[in-house]
């Protein structure tokens, strides 16, 4: 068994968002990253081929676009992405968005793919 704070997450500047990996170091057969995410132009969707995703809405609010539907989250929203859809997530302008996402597969980096499907725009809503 492990716990970790909060304040020992190491986040790394990515395009368009900071991610820390809680579980780094641990021998487990899931991934868990903490996103935050500010809304930026020329979000492009990536997708997961080995395993589906489990996304917890922890902050802010925005939209969830999964292979050609948007969805609006909030605060407390779960969302399911299943295999090898893909997928972005866009915050609404001024917010940022905190994330807890899941993923059954040990190694995060084996298990996602960048896809050149740019989404910045709500394209239906559901």
């Amino acid at each position: 068994m492990s716990t970790r704070s909060g304040t020992e997450f190491e986040f790394a500047d990515l395009p368009g968002r900071r991610s820390a990996d809680p579980l780094r170091g641990l021998d487990s057969k899931t991934s868990l990253r903490i996103v935050e995410l500010e809304r930026s132009p020329g979000r492009v969707a990536h997708r997961h081929p080995l395993t589906e995703e489990v996304v917890y809405v922890a902050a802010g609010s925005g939209d969830v676009w999964i292979d050609g539907k948007t969805h609006a989250v909030t605060p407390g929203d779960i969302v399911h992405i299943p295999v090898g859809l893909p997928h972005a997530t866009v915050p609404a302008p001024g917010e940022t968005m905190r994330l807890v996402c899941f993923f059954p597969h040990p190694r995060l980096s084996e298990n996602i793919e960048d896809t050149d499907i740019e989404v910045t725009e709500r394209e239906e809503t559901k």
